[in-house]
């Protein structure tokens, strides 16, 4: 029987294996391929850019998502149609409190729901959270590597320049309300993705975690990752395809012990 083509990510079932890394931006697929084994460009249609290769000898790929919600949750779907069961976002954030500094990993627990692409998929009483193993991975990940790292709670907004400047916006006190809200509540971070992945995962009923670093320091906004002196985005990545490796390794050793 023919393989159908994805509409968007422009793959068909095979072409990825269990494994796919999720950033935002077409570059940082690029550069988080460069830690395969034999990486290769596979498809490249609008924001959705694909490479596989291997890690532990295993068939991974990273696909980019572009920016927010609705985009990601395309990938995701499609990905799963292709094969995919594991998928972790790697990309960055902004602080929301004083713990996360530039530069620091931020592993979410949990993500505020401020955003409506998760709605079209599990009620709002349900919570937006990742896989617990694939935390656990990322914190050792972290740790092993001697990075500054972070583990709470993201808020996933839909919209960037509500954050940033809300008091432009004709709905300011509500948008202000709830920021100061979730700060209260312990938020240490905000980005555009995290809750879509984890509620959409849960709906699949496949893994799914993410891992960050900061932008910013904590009520600063502006693009503070471009003067910065430390590759940011590579921070993020070591610590991803470390979790990832440890992942793969113990997925492998289960079916080992399955079939023994």
């Amino acid at each position: 029987m023919e393989k159908v083509k994805m509409m968007h990510i422009g793959l068909t079932q095979g072409d990825v294996g269990r494994y796919v890394f999720l950033p935002g931006s077409p570059e940082r697929a690029e550069k988080i391929a460069a830690y395969f084994d034999n990486p290769k460009e596979i498809a490249y249609n609008r924001e959705y850019r694909t490479f596989v290769g291997e890690l532990e000898g295993v068939k991974v790929a990273v696909t980019s998502t572009g920016i927010g919600g609705p985009s990601a949750a395309i990938a995701i779907e499609e990905l799963y149609q292709c094969g995919a069961d594991t998928m972790m976002r790697i990309g960055t954030c902004a602080s929301t409190s004083e713990k996360v500094k530039t530069g620091d990993i931020v592993i979410p627990n949990g993500a505020v729901r401020m955003e409506g692409v998760g709605s079209h998929y599990l009620p709002m009483e349900f919570p937006a959270v990742p896989d617990f193993e694939m935390l656990k991975e990322l914190e050792i990940a972290a740790q092993k590597l001697d990075m500054s790292y972070n583990v709470g709670v993201t808020i996933t907004k839909a919209s960037f320049y509500s954050q940033t400047a809300p008091d432009t916006k004709p709905v300011k006190e509500n948008l202000i309300n709830s920021w100061s809200a979730y700060e209260a509540g312990g938020a240490t971070s905000t980005s555009m993705e995290c809750a879509p992945l984890f509620l959409v995962a849960a709906s699949l009923g496949i893994r799914a975690s993410s891992v960050l670093v900061s932008a910013t320091d904590y009520k600063k906004y502006e693009n503070q990752a471009r003067k910065h002196p430390v590759d940011l985005e590579n921070r993020v990545i070591v610590v991803g395809i470390e979790a990832m490796k440890s992942i793969i390794k113990k997925d492998i050793q289960k079916t080992v012990n399955k079939n023994d």
